[in-house]
């Protein structure tokens, strides 16, 4: 799945390969968990969280990894080297499949994002 035209999130996690549902489905929890005060949408085809209209947080099951969009720069500045040894792109934390998931990572980056207001990229 590389763009979703789901209209929320249940659809997006119901769409998934069954291998990936439950993995994303974890994710979504986390970030509903983490990021109180945020509002779920969909955006660019994606389960997003945005705080004040802004979107911060982001993740996707895209064709060849399963994505988080970290949309903070001073948040992935922050976590440097903690994300020096994963895939990263611009904004994006790549994890080649499900079991690779860094959950206790994802939790620390969305606790930091939710601590305070920041420039989204």
């Amino acid at each position: 799945m590389v763009q979703s035209s789901a209209e929320d999130v249940d659809q997006y996690l119901a769409e998934l390969p069954e291998a990936r549902r439950g993995a994303l489905t974890e994710l979504r929890a986390l970030c509903r968990a983490e990021l109180t005060g945020f509002r779920e949408v969909m955006a660019y085809g994606m389960p997003a969280y945005e705080r004040d209209g802004t979107g911060e947080v982001a993740f996707a099951s895209q064709k060849q990894y399963i994505s988080v969009y970290l949309l903070r720069t001073d948040v992935r500045e922050a976590f440097a080297e903690r994300l020096a040894g994963h895939d990263m792109g611009k904004g994006c934390l790549r994890f080649r499949t499900p079991e690779k998931i860094d959950f206790t990572l994802v939790r620390d980056l969305l606790r930091a994002t939710a601590a305070t207001p920041g420039p989204a990229c």
